[in-house]
């Protein structure tokens, strides 16, 4: 048994018996209400989900057990000469709650190395979709085709104690996480590269190993570290996070389960927002002609967009009510790395304006840029320019926190998912105060 997957078991007996005594001897205490907009609104600000991997915090940010982004990136260890952490660092903080060591990083990475090799008819099962395919299609199919190696799958038709179905969950995230770079890279050689695929290296870590398999030079390896880190995860009401633990609760294998939660990442309201970000900014510098826009000018253009109807994107969040720390750590990455490139200076000046323009509307509760408004740039920069693939890009980063969410849900024994619906008509007579809740049944 590995380093991290031993102290993961540690975690889970430690965490049991609370889960165990809040049901037992706390399950009849209630924890808000609910209204009738929230459940005809998609059911926004219920409490009704339980996670302990992420926390959305609406002055902080995301908190990864806890830390902060910032405290995150400070506090994971890097790889020699790196900016920016392990990627396995993140999962083994997202499973235990600890922040490991350099030993306990290296295992991890070498956990990671030794299950990466794909299944040859995956790449098959890659070669067979149509040359005009979206990838985020390719990328859930090749993740489905994998069920077959589900190691819970076999595991559960044998005979398994609820106790450990845990167990070979682990094992089967850790085997999809360690492929997953392959999968994404041999889908973007095929759709953009004439089929050229770059052979992984095994002595790279899975951030170097990614940029290498993209045929990208340093800082590239960087750029991916960050990028998975912090999609990793935004608690568990989000469509792709939800999507993951809602097919999981009906012990659905991780392959199936992650499968499904790429399927939610791909709509056009989640996973693809900072491709229409980069598209609206493309579309601003082509009316420039590329010139850099006076302040005036970029004014006008957030205006005119707004007075079309349209929203501006990458801003406005439904949680957070200040800068999002995501965007802030690329943007400093921007800084660093590339303050002349043309897109990012559009950016810089969009985030010197666009807050003042929104707040003096008056219609976004959070008129400060989000995850999405930087996201797209850096890899436009670094000349991944095909919008289509930076969801994929994304899916890769949110697997990892998903699949911890799922081992612990299975570790704790979380129950099959459903929720009460009602009827438009039950919801009138309560608006009317002609129906009781006592009079509706909750199963």
């Amino acid at each position: 048994m590995s380093k991290l997957k031993e102290k993961l078991y540690e975690k889970i007996l430690e965490w049991r018996p609370r889960t165990n005594r809040l049901v037992n001897e706390f399950g009849d205490v209630p924890v808000g209400t609910i209204t009738i907009s929230q459940l005809i609104g998609g059911m926004r600000g219920v409490r009704s989900l339980v996670t302990d991997i992420s926390y959305l915090d609406p002055l902080e940010g995301i908190r990864y057990r806890g830390y902060t982004l910032p405290e995150v990136f400070e506090k994971l260890p890097k790889p020699k000469g790196a900016e920016m952490p392990y990627v396995e660092g993140l999962f083994y903080l997202l499973l235990t709650g600890e922040i490991p060591n350099e030993s306990e990083v290296a295992d991890v990475v070498d956990e990671f190395s030794k299950r990466r090799i794909l299944p040859r008819y995956v790449y098959e099962v890659i070669d067979s979709f149509p040359c005009c395919s979206h990838p985020m299609a390719i990328f859930s199919a090749a993740i489905t085709t994998m069920q077959r190696e589900s190691f819970f799958s076999r595991k559960y038709a044998a005979g398994l104690n609820k106790l450990d179905y845990w167990d070979p969950t682990y094992e089967d995230a850790l085997n999809l996480l360690a492929k997953l770079p392959e999968v994404a890279t041999y889908i973007y050689a095929k759709l953009y590269r004439d089929g050229k695929r770059i052979q992984s290296n095994p002595s790279l870590d899975l951030g170097a190993n990614f940029a290498h398999m993209m045929g990208k030079p340093s800082p590239y390896d960087d750029v991916s570290r960050m990028n998975f880190i912090i999609h990793a995860d935004h608690e568990s009401g989000n469509v792709s996070a939800h999507t993951g633990h809602l097919v999981a609760s009906s012990l659905a294998d991780i392959y199936l389960s992650i499968s499904s939660m790429v399927n939610g990442l791909a709509g056009p309201l989640h996973g693809l927002a900072n491709q229409e970000v980069l598209r609206w900014i493309l579309a601003f510098m082509d009316k420039m002609n590329d010139e850099i826009p006076t302040e005036a000018e970029v004014k006008q253009y957030v205006w005119d967009t707004l007075h079309s109807g349209l929203v501006i994107p990458g801003y406005g969040h439904a949680v957070l009510r200040k800068t999002d720390p995501r965007y802030t750590i690329q943007r400093e990455f921007c800084l660093k790395r590339l303050p002349d490139d043309n897109v990012f200076k559009y950016v810089d000046l969009l985030y010197k304006v666009v807050p003042d323009i929104l707040i003096e509307q008056g219609k976004a509760k959070n008129p400060w840029p989000n995850l999405d408004a930087q996201t797209g740039v850096i890899q436009w920069h670094y000349g991944i320019r095909e919008f289509d693939f930076y969801t994929v890009l994304f899916g890769i980063g949110r697997s990892i926190g998903i699949t911890a969410n799922i081992i612990w849900d299975r570790a704790l024994g979380y129950s099959l998912e459903r929720p009460k619906s009602l009827t438009t008509e039950m919801l009138e007579k309560i608006a009317f105060g002609t129906l009781g809740d006592d009079e509706i049944p909750n199963e």
